[in-house]
């Protein structure tokens, strides 16, 4: 038996519940993971709320990110051992696996080598934070030295792993937070610049930091109409990249009436993880940069497993900065 985090309908923090569960034996391509850490995502509340872009079927199960230690291989699965320390990299949905969990299974494709002397808690606070970086910033060469990078909602995990992504290749991140609470500790982390949301014109304050020139790029997780605001202070020809939708509402197009011409799109890491051979680059990227030190996974706060809706809440409380990661 394992004990599993569940939920049985769609709310609050309170619908998670901590079971024991028959998880059974791995399938074909399947590992049985020992978890010692998990990493909490806002995708996971979303999906507990109803309002992720699929679903859950009940009794459900959730997370996308954890280390741990393998137990157990399924058939023709070649390239794992038993005792191997792995990570897991979201490339699956919670209908069908999770990590909230002591003991769950995965598919072998969405479970990367990690390397014995990484702490569990630092290394459940990597996949999803910087693959879904290194994808735009990287992966499409959008972003090139020199250039300014725009990140937004910078104090979450992905953006401080797009700021230290920023650094590595040569450009220049520029953080905006909301209250002005949170700005020292982003230029601590890297940033060159913060915006404080509430106090400054971000326009304004693009075009005084740019030169006028604009950002190259633009790294947000709100949506909503804000991206208008956020298109004014890009650069002609440069990229406006959505990878979530923190804002409900919905998002307008930018159109060439009202702003520079500019390249819009939405973007989520699935891109990269459900293709292996992109997959394969971005963990050397990230490998390399844990190896160099240039990449440091912020951990902001840690909770026991039976603790998970207290977790759930201090996410939804949006004081963190940096991962907020489950041990087991």
């Amino acid at each position: 038996m394992a004990k599993i985090v569940q939920f049985d309908r769609i709310g609050g923090p309170e619908v998670l519940s901590l079971r024991d569960v028959e998880i059974g034996a791995p399938g074909t391509g399947e590992l049985q993971i020992r978890v010692e850490a998990i990493g909490l995502n806002r995708a996971e509340v979303m999906y507990r709320e109803g309002g992720y872009f699929y679903q859950p079927t009940f009794p459900s199960s959730l997370g996308y990110e954890a280390a741990g230690v393998v137990e157990k291989i399924g058939p023709d699965v070649t390239s794992f051992a038993v005792g191997d320390p792995v990570g897991v990299v979201p490339a699956f949905l919670q209908t069908d696996y999770g990590t909230y969990g002591d003991h769950v299974i995965l598919p072998a494709s969405a479970v990367v080598s990690r390397p014995a002397d990484v702490n569990p808690s630092v290394a459940a606070a990597v996949w999803m934070a910087y693959i879904t970086a290194y994808g735009p910033l990287v992966e499409s060469g959008r972003v090139r030295p020199g250039d300014y990078v725009l990140i937004t909602a910078a104090s979450s995990s992905v953006g401080l792993a797009a700021i230290q992504t920023a650094l590595r290749v040569g450009a220049v991140p520029i953080a905006t937070t909301r209250g002005a609470d949170k700005k020292q500790r982003l230029l601590d982390a890297g940033a060159a610049h913060v915006i404080v949301t509430n106090d400054e014109d971000l326009p304004a304050r693009i075009k005084e930091i740019t030169g006028g020139e604009g950002v190259r790029l633009a790294f947000d997780p709100i949506a909503g109409p804000g991206v208008e605001t956020l298109a004014q202070g890009i650069a002609p020809g440069g990229f406006l990249v959505v990878y979530g939708a923190l804002d409900p509402r919905p998002t307008p197009l930018p159109n060439a009436q009202s702003f520079p011409a500019l390249n819009s799109s939405t973007y989520t890491l699935f891109e990269i993880t459900t293709d292996p051979e992109r997959l394969r680059r971005a963990v050397a990227f990230v490998n390399a940069g844990l190896a160099s030190g240039s990449f440091n996974p912020v951990v902001d706060r840690t909770f026991d497993l039976a603790d998970i809706a207290e977790a759930h809440r201090y996410m939804e409380a949006n004081g963190q900065v940096g991962k907020i990661v489950v041990t087991v």
